[in-house]
C-alpha cells in the first residue's frame, strides 16, 4: 500500500490530506521527504510545522485555508495528533475543536497539503474523528514490515539505488542487519555505492559490506546449539571469538535469548500476537518474529534446563583465570537432555 502511495506522490499526484500513523519512523520520514521532493517550490525551511500537543487544531486549519504567498501550494506538518488515539485526560495540554476538523476534512483547502503525524502503534477506531480521517485522508500505516512486504520494500529500495536484489539475498541482508528500515536503507545505499549503482547484489557482497548485529549472531548460535548441530555451533562461536566477543558476554546474551524464548512461548500460548508480545516485552518485533517462526524451539522444560546450565557456566567463567573460551566450547559440545 505504501509503495502505491509513494508512486502517486512521485508522479506529482499530491492529495490535500495525509495521515501518517505507526511506529516505523523511517516510513514516516520517507513519505514526508517524497512529498517535499514532489513539491519543487517548497524546501524544508518553508514547511509549516505544528505540534498538536502545544497548538490547537484550529491554528492548523486556519493556516491551511490562508492562501500561500510565494508558492502554489503549502506543505503543513501537524505532528503528535494524539486526539486520534485513546484519550488520556491527565496529559492533555490543549483542547482541540474536533468538530471543526471533521467539517474541514469534508472540504479541505485546495492550496495546501496537510500531513497529520500520529506516531502511535494504534489509533482509537471507536472515535468518529478517526473514522472520518481514515475516509478523507490518504493513510500511510507506518508499521514494521515483515515477510513479503519487507522483501518488496528492500527490492524497491535497491531499485532506487540502481541495483537489483533477489528475495533470497534480501533475506540474507535481513538476517545480518535486522529489519530496521533505517538500517536497511543505509546498508542498501552503501551497497549501491560499492556497486557503482548497477548490477545484481550477491551474497558475497552482502557478507563483505554489511556488519552483523550481535543479537542476530547470538540468535544463530543459540538456534544451532538447540537443534543439536554441534559443528555449526562451534563454527559460529569461533567466528564470534575472532570478532572480539567475550565468552562472559556471549553467555549473558545467550541466556537473554533463552529467557526471551520462554516469555514469547508463554505469551503465544495466551493468544498474544507478535506486536503485542514485542510491546509487552519491550523488544524489537523482529526478534519476536524470529522466535515465533522457529519450529525447532524445545519445550519449556528444556529451555529452563539450558538456562540453569548457563547460570553454572557464567559462574565458572567469572571464577576461572584459565582459558574461558574453552569453558563455553565444552558446554556447546555436551549433548543436552531434557
Amino acid at each position: 500500500m505504501v509503495n502505491a502511495i509513494w508512486k502517486n506522490i512521485n508522479e506529482g499526484k499530491i492529495e490535500p490530506v495525509y495521515l501518517l500513523t505507526g511506529i516505523e519512523q523511517h516510513l514516516i520520514d520517507t513519505t514526508v521527504k517524497r512529498l517535499l521532493k514532489a513539491m519543487p517550490d517548497i524546501d524544508d525551511s518553508s514547511v509549516i510545522r505544528f505540534d498538536l500537543e502545544e497548538t490547537p487544531i484550529e491554528a492548523v486549519l486556519e493556516e491551511a485555508d490562508t492562501l500561500p504567498f510565494l508558492e502554489d501550494r503549502k506543505l503543513i506538518i501537524a505532528n503528535n495528533a494524539s486526539f486520534l488515539k485513546a484519550s488520556d485526560k491527565t496529559k492533555e495540554k490543549v483542547v482541540h475543536n474536533i468538530a471543526l476538523l471533521e467539517s474541514w476534512l469534508s472540504n479541505p483547502s485546495p492550496t495546501a497539503t496537510v500531513v497529520f503525524l500520529a506516531p502511535y502503534e494504534k489509533l482509537d477506531g471507536r472515535k468518529k474523528i478517526v473514522k472520518v480521517m481514515q475516509q478523507r485522508a490518504i493513510v500511510v500505516e507506518a508499521m514494521p514490515l515483515t515477510g513479503k512486504d519487507l522483501t518488496t520494500w528492500i527490492q524497491n529500495e535497491a531499485g532506487t539505488n540502481g541495483i537489483k536484489i533477489s528475495p533470497e539475498i534480501a533475506q540474507v541482508l535481513v538476517d545480518m542487519a535486522g529489519d530496521s528500515l533505517l538500517t536497511l536503507s543505509n546498508e542498501i545505499a552503501k551497497i549501491g555505492m560499492y556497486m557503482n549503482g548497477s548490477g545484481e547484489v550477491t551474497r558475497e557482497i552482502v557478507e563483505k559490506l554489511v556488519p552483523r548485529l550481535p543479537e542476530m549472531d547470538v540468535f544463530r548460535l543459540t538456534d544451532a546449539y538447540m537443534t543439536g548441530n554441534v559443528k555449526r555451533t562451534i563454527s559460529i562461536y569461533h567466528d564470534l571469538l575472532r570478532n572480539g566477543e567475550e565468552p562472559i558476554m556471549l553467555t549473558s546474551l545467550i541466556a537473554g535469548q533463552i529467557r526471551l524464548m520462554i516469555h514469547v512461548t508463554s505469551l503465544v500460548k495466551k493468544g498474544y500476537q507478535q506486536q503485542q508480545i514485542a510491546k509487552t516485552l519491550n523488544v524489537h518485533p523482529y526478534r519476536v518474529k524470529l522466535i515465533m517462526d522457529n519450529r525447532s524451539i524445545p519445550k519449556m522444560e528444556r529451555l529452563l534446563l539450558i538456562l540453569q546450565k548457563l547460570a553454572h557456566i557464567d559462574h565458572q567463567l567469572k571464577s576461572t583465570s584459565g582459558k574461558r573460551e574453552r569453558v563455553l566450547e565444552i558446554f556447546f559440545m555436551e549433548p543436552l537432555r531434557a
